[in-house]
């Protein structure tokens, strides 16, 4: 049997049982395990998967491993990789969902979340300012993220008007100005 859906499981399994703070929190030990210790994917191959798991309805992170999974195994790939991922968190969460009634005034473990809190928004920062270097977001054009976050979150514009709009912006841009920079 090919030694990949062992090494896809494993590593997705581990990444997924240590990384709290989500999806996004888990983009630089993806890319670690993915990009540079595996070589399964190119920088710039990873940087579209995350593009196209964030445009997907579902869980990003099991979007990125089924992306991963299917391009170098197919089917077997994605639902190896896919499991992987998941499995770690429906463990957690069965045994917390078992337990955590019992425990959910204690002041010790009230304080733990408390304090998980900073350290989950540093994981879900640090890969923010990562992809932006990579995506070549600079001071020319870091007002594109600045004004879509602002249109959303004070605004309340639907984020789905956001994308069409820059889906529209990259197309004009790519007909009409970025021939004639060349």
């Amino acid at each position: 049997m090919d030694r990949f859906y062992w090494d896809s499981f494993s590593t997705f399994f581990r990444i997924g049982a240590f990384t709290i703070g989500g999806g996004y929190a888990m983009i630089p030990l993806i890319e670690s395990e993915v990009v540079e210790r595996h070589k399964w994917v190119k920088r710039e191959e990873f940087l579209d998967i995350i593009a196209i798991a964030q445009s997907c309805p579902g869980v990003f992170a099991i979007n990125m491993s089924v992306f991963i999974g299917y391009r170098l195994r197919k089917l077997p790939g994605a639902l190896c990789a896919a499991l992987g991922t998941a499995l770690p968190s429906f463990v957690i969460i069965l045994l917390i969902a078992m337990f955590f009634a019992n425990f959910q005034d204690n002041p010790v473990v009230e304080s733990i979340f408390k304090g998980i809190r900073p350290a989950v928004v540093a994981l879900i920062a640090a890969p923010t300012f990562s992809l932006a270097k990579s995506a070549h977001i600079t001071l020319v054009n870091c007002w594109i993220p600045i004004v879509s976050a602002i249109a959303i979150w004070l605004m309340g514009v639907n984020p789905i008007v956001i994308i069409l709009i820059a889906a529209l912006g990259g197309f004009l841009y790519g007909k009409l100005v970025k021939p004639t920079e060349s």
